[in-house]
């Protein structure tokens, strides 16, 4: 069976009734999780950046408080995880902005933790590639935004 092409998806969504939009938007929330937290997001917090950027900022300070460090293979899966959680929210905004502030918050958190990065190799990648990855948006943004982000790059 072969999927529809987002075009003819959105031309079909708008044959249907504001009903029949809603039983499908609910029969989607059920399925996944990740499909209720994006319908969650765009209802309820895709209003309010700034509150969404600090929830997210506290998540992920919860996470990193739960950071195991008496072990770097330990250490590295919790990492990965609040990264995969950060990606997660990046991907519900859609806004380069909003991916900008949460990954340099990230590494921030990442450089301020108690683990030795040098000592190991895949968090010391881990922690690279984070940081390449916020100097190419950070080169897409507009020239006032980059500017802005300037200084918080300077301190990875």
């Amino acid at each position: 069976m072969e999927t529809a092409p987002l075009s003819e998806i959105k031309k079909e969504l708008k044959l249907l009734t504001p009903q029949q939009l809603q039983e499908i938007i609910a029969r989607l929330a059920r399925f996944k999780k990740e499909n209720k937290e994006l319908i969650n997001y765009l209802l309820f917090e895709a209003f309010n950046q700034k509150l969404f950027v600090k929830n997210v900022k506290d998540e992920i300070d919860e996470q990193f408080c739960n950071l195991n460090t008496s072990s770097y293979f330990l250490a590295k899966k919790t990492l990965r995880k609040t990264l995969r959680t950060t990606n997660k929210y990046i991907r519900f905004s859609g806004s380069k902005e909003v991916e900008m502030e949460l990954l340099i918050y990230f590494c921030l958190k990442m450089k301020s933790s108690s683990l030795r990065m040098n000592s190991n190799r895949v968090v010391l990648n881990l922690y690279q590639n984070q940081v390449k990855r916020i100097k190419k948006i950070n080169s897409s943004l507009h020239e006032d935004l980059q500017s802005d982000f300037e200084e918080e790059i300077k301190k990875l």
